[in-house]
């Protein structure tokens, strides 16, 4: 059992360069991550595996590098959080959550990259996968919202391209459809994670169907129970917007 951890607020550090006329409203059932003028509720990222590794004291001086880090880099510009591609830290919750739906709006630049981690996972994949370096075998043209770091099943013969193609659809990891708007425009993630299974929809469109997120940190253990949900630092700029979280039953 881990003591608990002292959080450096981050309000304060997290200056908006500017404000949004009025805080976002929440569709029914929903609550706001983000309140569209500061970074309150959010901080610098720790991984799950540092969360269970590193003793208390450890852990949180740790977080609050990260968390000063993450201030000069996370800003609110225009009423949408704005990462500047630099520093090398992430952006999460500063509480977890076990089951939920969430809505969450985002943009990249030409090849850029990011992600979206769920309990603490990698990830759901935000991407140019025209020109990102990283798409650079099947899954090059084929949009965000995939189960990225999912394993292709046992067997897959990576050497056939459709073959390879079709078993990254069935576990997640490729999306059914390339869903992206052009880059430089606004997209909409639409979650549900309920146990280890999740499903995406992206600008309506259905991308993964159920897919099992593995647990990145402790391969082959089960997921945890709940975890943080994180912005992805990937060394591109990127912005969010619109982030509504809905608690679903465990």
């Amino acid at each position: 059992m881990r003591a608990a951890l002292l959080v450096v607020p981050l309000a304060a550090a997290f200056l908006p360069v500017s404000f949004a006329a009025d805080a976002p409203k929440a569709p029914a059932g929903f609550v706001a991550l983000f309140n569209g003028k500061d970074l309150t509720g959010w901080k610098g990222h720790t991984t799950m595996a540092e969360r269970a590794r590193l003793a208390p004291e450890k852990l949180a001086e740790l977080q609050a590098t990260r968390s000063k880090t993450a201030a000069e880099h996370w800003k609110v510009v225009d009423g949408a959080i704005h990462c500047d591609g630099k520093g090398g830290v992430s952006l999460v919750t500063e509480k977890d959550y076990a089951n939920f739906e969430l809505l969450l709006d985002w943009k990249i630049e030409a090849k850029g990259d990011s992600g979206l981690y769920l309990r603490g996972q990698p990830q759901v994949q935000i991407w140019d996968s025209d020109l990102s370096s990283g798409a650079n075998g099947v899954d090059k043209h084929t949009g965000s919202g995939g189960l990225w770091n999912t394993p292709y099943p046992a067997g897959t013969d990576t050497k056939d391209a459709a073959a390879t193609l079709k078993a990254g659809q069935k576990v997640g990891k490729i999306p059914l459809k390339k869903a992206d708007r052009p880059v430089g425009e606004w997209n909409t993630f639409h979650i549900t994670m309920v146990g280890d299974k999740v499903t995406v929809k992206l600008n309506n469109e259905l991308v993964v169907d159920r897919a099992a997120l593995p647990n990145y940190w402790d391969k082959g253990k089960a997921l945890p129970a709940a975890g943080p949900v994180e912005l992805q630092f990937h060394g591109d700029p990127l912005w969010f917007k619109n982030i509504y979280l809905k608690q679903l039953p465990n």
